[in-house]
């Protein structure tokens, strides 16, 4: 199988690259990224197929979906945040380039297309667990274009027969992950400034809660709807109920580090939803063989890597 991955030089991406190399499945991989998130360096060593270029260039999503059996789409602009600076950017990327990466498939006759939606699309619905069939209801731009992408998705299984899968990330974390710009997720954050001995900021009381999902896990999950042309016409959760506090997480950190965290409290950040829990029993039907990283077992890995970056043991700030 040859496959392509849209934002292969991110972080979720370069990990799926690496695993997907050594998957007996998987011949060939492609990755198509402009960079604008992602780091080249993220594919040193890997034996991939870099198209630098965007997915809102039809040229550049035609050199790379040539010949292509399946393609993961990854790329987006993430981050709430973000997309409260700048919803058009946000919407281009993310909705419209979606569609581009649908329409390039069809003209390409790929015959399976897995793309990446977000927990965030869930919003304002305060039910728990969160169910892939009870309503959505956005509380950012960068929700409400994850949920165009995968109702275009959906849409063009619908309406053209296409084998789609929409899965809905939840706070996917591991090595890899950057720490090092503004709208850095929560764990690669948490974990640099307490490598460093720097007070870790916590944007609100810390009682917020998040179905913490380590990346190995996803990568798993991925290649196995790769490897059985898994598809679905309704979105997946994608998660398996690891969800804790961020004042629980902190405190595994300071277990792991052997040391106490230091704490700073912000404002809360607009756009953030309080608590999500993924309803996981759609995946586990689909994919009964995943066995997921337990999240203290991807926080441990997370810390290690991080330490190994920066030059200093896990157990004493630099």
């Amino acid at each position: 199988m040859r496959i392509l991955i849209t934002g292969g030089a991110g972080f979720i991406g370069s990990n799926l690259a690496r695993a997907a190399l050594v998957e007996p499945a998987v011949k060939e991989v492609t990755v198509l990224d402009d960079l604008s998130v992602g780091l080249r360096g993220n594919l040193d060593g890997l034996d991939v197929n870099l198209v630098e270029g965007s997915i809102l260039d039809r040229a550049a999503l035609d050199t790379a979906m040539a010949g292509r059996e399946a393609v993961v789409h990854l790329a987006a602009l993430p981050s709430v945040p973000r997309s409260l600076r700048d919803p058009v950017a946000s919407h281009h990327a993310n909705a419209t380039g979606t569609l581009m990466v649908l329409e390039a498939a069809r003209r390409h006759d790929v015959g399976h297309v897995l793309v990446a939606s977000s927990s965030s699309v869930y919003g304002m619905n305060p039910v728990l667990p969160k169910a892939e069939l009870t309503w959505t209801r956005p509380m950012s731009p960068y929700a409400a274009s994850k949920l165009a992408t995968e109702a275009y998705a959906l849409a063009h299984q619908a309406s053209f027969g296409l084998p789609t899968l929409a899965f809905r990330f939840f706070n996917v974390f591991g090595p890899g992950q950057r720490h090092d710009h503004a709208y850095a997720a929560v764990i690669p954050r948490f974990v640099h400034a307490a490598l460093c001995g720097a007070p870790v900021v916590l944007h609100g009381d810390g009682t917020q809660s998040r179905d913490f999902t380590f990346v190995g896990s996803v990568c798993q999950v991925i290649l196995d709807a790769l490897r059985r042309r898994v598809h679905h016409p309704h979105p997946v959760n994608l998660a398996f109920g690891a969800r804790a506090s961020l004042l629980e997480v902190l405190d595994e950190l300071s277990e792991l580090l052997g040391r106490p965290v230091v704490r700073e409290y912000a404002p809360p950040r607009i756009g953030d939803v309080p608590h999500s829990l993924a309803d996981n029993s759609t995946l586990r039907e689909l994919f009964p063989d995943v066995a997921p990283v337990a999240r203290v077992d991807g926080l441990r890995a997370t810390v290690e890597w991080m330490a190994r970056r920066l030059g200093v043991e896990p157990s004493a700030p630099r």
